[in-house]
């Protein structure tokens, strides 16, 4: 209980701190949202959207899973993402993995880990694929990170096939989706790709995913102007 007590006082205490600065915050906030992105991460505790994006209640819609994975199946993602571009008119779409990942890192071992083997099933597939070029990186540090690049490149992809995202983009360009790693030991957000707002753009920069990743890993990509 005692768990539980301090989630509540905690609670209480950031009231006390939004309406300090605030008088109408919730009661802004109870009037609707409108965000302006939708972030699709990983269900992982050390990753909290809002904090490492620096933005606060109503500005980010969040969906997240085990190994931030998206499959053109799963109808929570799918719910999700035609709720955000439709009715909510988001403008950035969001994969985010992270370095460290447990269900990554599950996805590539040989252990039986239980229902979750199925979910990392496209995590397997891309371990299998691309086995030898990762056979060839220097010890398993670098090929887990490499990893959880093609892991989020091929989320990106996955969202841009979906009919939800096909629909929007014969209306105009958006929303633009965006494909980021979040680092845990220095809290820094690396873009591995950003902007794409057509399945010519996106065909153009994910046809080759180990390309994207090897291209990044030689030179690291300037985003500061965009």
């Amino acid at each position: 209980m005692e768990a539980i007590r301090k989630i509540l006082d905690n609670n209480k205490a950031w009231v006390r701190t939004m309406t300090d600065r605030d008088p109408g915050f919730f009661e802004g906030l109870a009037k609707g949202q409108s965000p302006n992105y939708l972030f699709i991460g990983c269900s992982d505790s050390r990753v909290p959207a809002n904090e490492i994006t620096g933005t606060g209640p109503g500005e980010m819609f969040v969906h997240r899973n085990i190994a931030n994975q998206v499959f053109p199946s799963d109808l929570s993602m799918l719910s999700v993402l035609q709720y955000a571009v439709e009715v909510l008119d988001v403008k950035h779409v969001i994969v985010c993995g992270h370095y460290g990942c447990g269900g990554v890192k599950a996805g590539c071992g040989p252990a039986v880990n239980g229902t979750v083997d199925h979910w990392l099933g496209q995590v397997r597939e891309l371990n299998f694929v691309f086995q030898s070029r990762l056979a060839q990186l220097p010890d398993d540090e670098q090929r887990h990170r490499m990893m959880v690049q093609l892991s989020v490149l091929r989320g990106v992809r996955n969202l841009a096939n979906t009919p939800i995202v096909q629909n929007m983009w014969k209306r105009g360009p958006r929303p633009m989706l965006h494909g980021l790693v979040y680092d845990i030991r220095d809290g820094l957000l690396d873009p591995l790709v950003i902007g794409l707002d057509s399945w010519h753009h996106v065909d153009e920069e994910l046809r080759d995913l180990w390309g994207v990743v090897e291209r990044h890993q030689a030179t690291p990509l300037d985003f500061s102007d965009r």
